[in-house]
């Protein structure tokens, strides 16, 4: 079993930088790869960046690629999301997810077995 927190979201204007955390309990943080998703208000959640258990591998949406950066500390338990020259368009709540996939899969949903319970991220114009 592992339990998710996010937090570091918020509200930032257009261009600025946001830093979310996913810290993970459980003793098996490492065996898992991580995920970030979003949704936004009348939408459907949808995929931002995934890491693979080692770190070695990531895979991020286009509309993030180059602005966004996923990490992970094994050490600490906890995932990471840099946010950079963030758009209003990015504005969702984000969720962080663990799962036991690999590779470009980690683009679903379906290969995720935890979430947290998400973060407000608002991107003002």
């Amino acid at each position: 079993q592992v339990q998710l927190v996010e937090s570091g979201g918020g509200l930032v204007q257009a261009g600025g930088s946001l830093r979310l955390s996913c810290a993970a309990s459980g003793r098996t943080f490492s065996s898992y790869a991580m995920g970030w998703f979003r949704q936004a208000p009348g939408k459907e959640r949808e995929f931002v960046a995934t890491i693979s258990w080692s770190g070695g591998s990531t895979y991020y949406a286009d509309s993030v690629k180059g602005r966004f950066t996923i990490s992970r500390d094994n050490t600490k338990n906890t995932a990471y999301l840099q946010m950079n020259s963030l758009k209003p368009e990015d504005t969702a709540v984000y969720y962080c997810a663990a799962g036991g996939g690999i590779g470009i899969a980690l683009m679903t949903r379906s290969q995720y077995d935890y979430w947290g319970q998400g973060t407000q991220v608002t991107v003002s114009s």
